[in-house]
């Protein structure tokens, strides 16, 4: 589990909302595991009380979510669990209440809609273990949990498990403390949290991949599926808008949401596939001033690192200012997100993944996929030997379609649509790279506007120059880049 070390808070309806990103290792273990001789501090035995609720169908674990009641030695807390990408995110509030407070609830309504939440479980575990340091830096806490579970006043099992919680190592020590207790006779977990392994609930997986010769209708409900599961997962923590990933991750689903149609459009019902693609866009549209303000602050950030201490104050201040904004528009965010056509469009994108409006055609998945390459290669070609900034922006926009139809095919067509895959996200990443440099330049623009003393002029140009190389850097190898690109696509798509 990677935690951060700083717990960001929000008021919210009177109460302190803590949360921070968490990546967890799970460890099998017998009766007979001992901890081997590792360097750090015995951490004390603790008994830990969790009573987890969900709804009667457990529509909250089906999406990768748990909630739960904690009592540890007095303290009192509700400790709600989202997606995170691939990790996960724990949002706390402190205090003791007697149903879940409204501000965990008002993050779960796309998951609750108006259906109750209920007990279902109580875990009781005892914990020990040790933290591990190299020298005074604690590198990652390992813990032994003995659990109980209890459901309507009954034992309904026991069983023990190791967890590997990262402190300030990094993901290479996480590694070798992992291989060093399955040395020791742990092995290798099934991922799932406590609390499914109890009820023996099955994580979240996407469904199957259709056959290769399937319908296309198969891989498009497959590709709509899988997207919009990814969209409701950051959900919640797109409304909390305390880890920028969350919003990013849902802004990346809402994009291949739009791709897939797009590429699809010659199967759909022309009416239907337009109208959900202009919802679609509209909250893409929604998502990107605050998805554009996380960028920039990030980046200021980043430059803040490189000044010295004198000129910090100067990033600072604009760093306030931005952040400033991204509260305000979180607020537009949030609004917009509790709206009737919000709801409304999450209604349709759950009915397009079951049931998409198809019409009678002979165009198979692969065809569909061919025709967003050609496009693709026919703009390549196009380009002109110093091509402009707009023209590789578009360019970037036809990679990621292409991309994104090569996935919808991917099982069709097999290895050769994975290697384009790969050539067409490295070319992704090559231009993205161009167009965050393009944004940076527009930034300290704002920045010098804000900030207008000579020396905060002379540290943009300083920061500018390095936009520059980069920029230049990039225009240096993309050709090989495309020529990869095309030489993957004509295997793949011929």
């Amino acid at each position: 589990m990677v935690r951060s070390h700083t717990h960001r808070k929000l008021p919210v309806n009177a109460l302190s909302i803590s949360s921070h990103p968490e990546r967890e290792i799970k460890l099998t273990i017998g009766a007979d595991f001992r901890l081997p001789q590792l360097p750090g501090t015995p951490l004390p035995r603790r008994l830990l009380t969790s009573t987890y609720y969900d709804t009667v169908a457990h529509d909250l674990a089906r999406a990768g979510i748990t909630l739960r009641y904690r009592v540890e030695r007095g303290k009192q807390s509700w400790q709600l669990k989202i997606p995170l990408g691939e990790d996960r995110q724990e949002v706390e509030v402190a205090g003791a209440q007697n149903d879940p407070p409204a501000a965990l609830r008002d993050l779960l309504i796309i998951h609750l809609a108006h259906r109750k939440l209920v007990p279902v479980v109580t875990l009781r575990v005892w914990r020990s273990g040790v933290l591990v340091c190299r020298g005074r830096m604690p590198v990652a806490e390992i813990a032994i949990d003995h659990v109980t579970a209890v459901q309507h006043g009954t034992i309904i099992g026991h069983f023990r498990e190791l967890e590997i919680e990262q402190r300030q190592g990094d993901e290479a020590s996480l590694r070798s403390l992992e291989r060093q207790m399955c040395d020791a006779g742990a092995s290798d977990h099934d991922g799932r949290p406590k609390f499914y392994r109890v009820l023996s609930l099955s994580p979240p997986s996407p469904p199957a991949q259709p056959e290769p010769e399937a319908p296309a209708i198969k891989h498009l409900k497959h590709s709509l599926a899988q997207h919009v599961w990814w969209l409701l997962a950051h959900d919640p923590g797109t409304r909390l808008g305390t880890e920028i990933e969350s919003l990013h991750q849902m802004r990346v689903a809402t994009r291949r949401l739009r791709a897939v149609l797009r590429t699809a459009r010659p199967i759909l019902l022309p009416a239907w596939g337009m109208s959900l693609q202009q919802e679609l866009t509209w909250l893409s549209k929604l998502l990107g001033p605050a998805r554009d303000l996380d960028v920039q602050i990030a980046y200021f950030m980043d430059e803040s690192g490189r000044l010295s201490q004198r000129d910090r104050p100067l990033l600072a201040q604009f760093l306030a200012h931005l952040r400033t904004q991204r509260v305000a528009v979180q607020q537009v965010v949030l609004s917009e997100l509790t709206s009737a056509r919000y709801l409304e469009l999450i209604r349709r994108l759950q009915q397009a993944a079951q049931a998409p409006s198809v019409v009678e055609s002979p165009i198979g998945i692969r065809r569909l996929a061919e025709g967003e390459f050609r496009k693709l290669r026919k703009a390549v070609r196009r380009l002109r030997p110093s091509p402009s900034d707009v023209a590789l922006h578009k360019i970037r926009i036809k990679t990621k379609r292409a991309r994104y139809a090569a996935e919808l095919a991917r099982s069709s067509v097999g290895k050769p649509a994975i290697r384009f895959m790969k050539a067409a996200r490295a070319v992704q990443d090559l231009l993205g790279q161009h167009q965050d440099a393009i944004q940076a330049e527009r930034y300290l623009r704002q920045f010098v506007k804000y900030s207008t003393s000579v020396r905060a002029g002379f540290l943009a140009g300083g920061m500018a120059e390095r936009q520059r190389y980069r920029r230049d850097m990039v225009r240096r190898e993309i050709a090989s880049f495309f020529k990869t690109l095309l030489k993957r696509g004509k295997r793949a798509w011929g």
